[in-house]
Formats: structure tokens, sequence, C-alpha cells
């Protein structure tokens, strides 16, 4: 591991300023003079040199980056999946390169949805078959309004020596402030502030917004989930929150990798009889399709997705959840509960 020389200067002092901070109160003069050192220091100028400037490309072709023909992203000139650690301890600039690239990744996607899939991406999706919530957009992030302090009149009104006196005072404190600023934070950026999308604001709301505004008026007489990850968490609180009317409308739902936990949610006893009869779980794990995974929470039935990755979980059970769907909805019309039975949901090799 290479140690910069500018990493070498800063570790020296800080090492000679906790030398000193032991001494007695001799050493006060020593410790101002060193403070006065260190306010002098230029750290942008010395950081610079070993954090690169957060400024990427705005395309896939920029990062070299491309997906291939099976839709995996891949370097362009060596094959390799994607490398967070593309600059060895610059955990922070390798963490904004990562979410520059999936703000472009997430783009392309939209673009998959619309071109491949025939999907039209609109403010008020009613009428269409299928709706893709979108749970993890719950704010935007805008630069920070700089507040200018004026004067009162009272401090117009001060002689001028005590006048600049103060601003001198100010100012010291200032740069000292920005200092250690300076150092948690090398390279600083612009202060952004986060503005929550209303009644959006985390993905459980949304989801509620979402069923109270789409799902609950429309006409459709089968409902059914498909909810991934902390989707499984969202669904559940929604229960919670619209228990009769999810249980009069929702035909079936699969979880893929759900980490909702009906304990720490405090799910009525209602809710988890109800999940027991209508809802399935497709967990991450090595054991085949459909295989039964035991499970110590009394909600719903857990079987292997078919793969030990949870992003694939989705993917690889596809075949199941639709065969699932189909079987809740033919029991619906004939007034009989679904059998989730590691037998009903196995997918043969063959009809794959």
């Amino acid at each position: 591991m290479s140690i910069s020389l500018s990493s070498l200067i800063l570790l020296t002092i800080w090492i000679s300023m906790a030398q000193i901070q032991q001494g007695g109160p001799d050493e006060k003069e020593k410790t101002t003079a060193l403070k006065d050192l260190l306010s002098r220091i230029d750290l942008d100028e010395l950081m610079k040199k070993d954090e690169p400037p957060l400024d990427f490309p705005d395309t896939l072709e920029g990062f070299e980056y491309a997906f291939n023909e099976k839709g995996q992203l891949r370097h362009i000139k060596t094959g390799e999946p994607f490398v967070f650690n593309y600059r060895e301890d610059l955990h922070r600039w390798n963490q904004k390169r990562y979410e520059a690239l999936g703000e472009i990744i997430t783009k392309y996607v939209y673009e998959l949805l619309e071109k491949d899939c025939n999907l039209k991406k609109i403010s008020i999706p009613e009428g269409y078959g299928v709706i893709v919530l979108n749970p993890n957009e719950n704010y935007i992030e805008v630069e920070k309004p700089k507040i200018h302090v004026q004067s009162s009149s009272e401090s117009a009104d001060e002689p001028a020596e005590k006048r600049e006196r103060k601003d001198k005072v100010s100012k010291e404190t200032k740069k000292r402030r920005d200092f250690y600023e300076k150092y948690r934070n090398p390279q600083r950026e612009k202060e952004m502030m986060q503005l929550y999308i209303r009644e959006n604001g985390s993905p459980e709301e949304h989801a509620l917004y979402v069923w109270d505004h789409f799902i609950a008026q429309s006409a459709a007489e089968n409902v059914f989930f498909v909810a991934h990850s902390y989707g499984g968490l969202a669904f559940v609180e929604l229960m919670i929150q619209r228990e009769a009317d999810v249980k009069s409308k929702v035909t079936a739902v699969a979880l893929t990798d759900s980490v909702h936990n009906v304990w720490h949610q405090e799910a009525g006893k209602t809710i988890r009889e109800w999940m027991r009869e209508n809802c399935c779980n497709w967990v991450s794990s090595s054991e085949p399709l459909d295989t039964s995974v035991e499970s110590m929470l009394p909600d719903c039935p857990r079987v292997s997705a078919g793969t030990d990755r949870h992003e694939l979980t989705s993917w690889k059970s596809f075949p199941s959840i639709f065969k699932f769907f189909t079987e809740a909805s033919e029991a619906k019309t004939s007034s009989l509960k679904p059998a989730l039975t590691r037998r009903s949901h196995r997918v043969k090799h063959e009809e794959l």
C-alpha cells in the first residue's frame, strides 16, 4: 500500500499534537504555534494529489462498460464484471463512481422496459394490467441554498476597531472549523438537502399511496403481488394498514427473499393466518427450485428459489410464481384455496 507525502505530513503533525497535548501547561505556546501552522496548510492542494476529482462519465461507454447478450454488465476491454475498488484506499471516490454508474444503469433499465417489454412510463399508470412500483425513490437531492446573515443595526453602530476585532475572531473560528471539515471530507462537495416526495417518503408510504390511488380504485378482480426483499416488508405494512381491503382484492402474493418479519412489524393473528394461505416466499437457497425450506416464523411457506444469490431469486422463480398465481386464481374461481405444497409448486426441468 502506497503512502503519499501529504498523508505523511498529516500523520506526523497529528502525532506531534498528541504528544504536545500530553505535556504540561508550559507546552501551551507550542500547541498554539502548531495549530497556527495547521491553519496555514491548504488541505485542498495536498489531498487533490490523493483523490481524483469527482467527475464521472454520463454514459456506459464512457465507463467502458456494456451489457452482453446475457444481460450481464461487463468491461468492454477486459470482459470482467464491475469492480467496486477501482482505486485502492479511496472508498469515498469508489462509492461516488459506483453511484454515478448506477444512475446510468437505472436509465438503461427504464429504456429496456419501454422498448423490449412494451411498457410506457407515464405519471398516472391507470388502465394497465401491470403496475411497477418504485419504492426506492423517496426524495430528490437539491443544492442547499446559502443563507446570508446580515449584520444588525447595533453592530453597524459599533466602533470600527471593535467591529474589526470581532470580524477577525469570526474569520479565525470559521477557518479552524473549515480546516477540520476538510480533514474529514478532503474534497468537500456542494451542500445538498433532501426533499422528500409528499406521501411517498419511504417504501412503506409509497406502497400505501399506490394502493390507495391506483390498485384499490382499479376494476381488477384478481390482484397479484410480486415483492422482492424489502418489498415484502412494505407489503406486510400495507396489510397492517389496509387489512380488510387487501384481503378482499388480493388473490395471491409471491415474495422473493423477503426481509419482512411478522413479529417485529407486529402483524396480527388474522394477517398471519391469511399469509399462510395466500403467500409463498421463494428464498435464496442452493436447493432445487420449490424445495421446502424451514422457517422460524409462522407466516407463510418458504421454498427455494433455485439460487443462493439474493438478486436472482425473482428471475429464477418466475416459472413457479406464475404457476402459483394460476392455481390461486383457479382456486378462487372454484371457491377453493391453493394447496401450497412442494409438489404443487415443483416445475419440472422438462417444462423449463
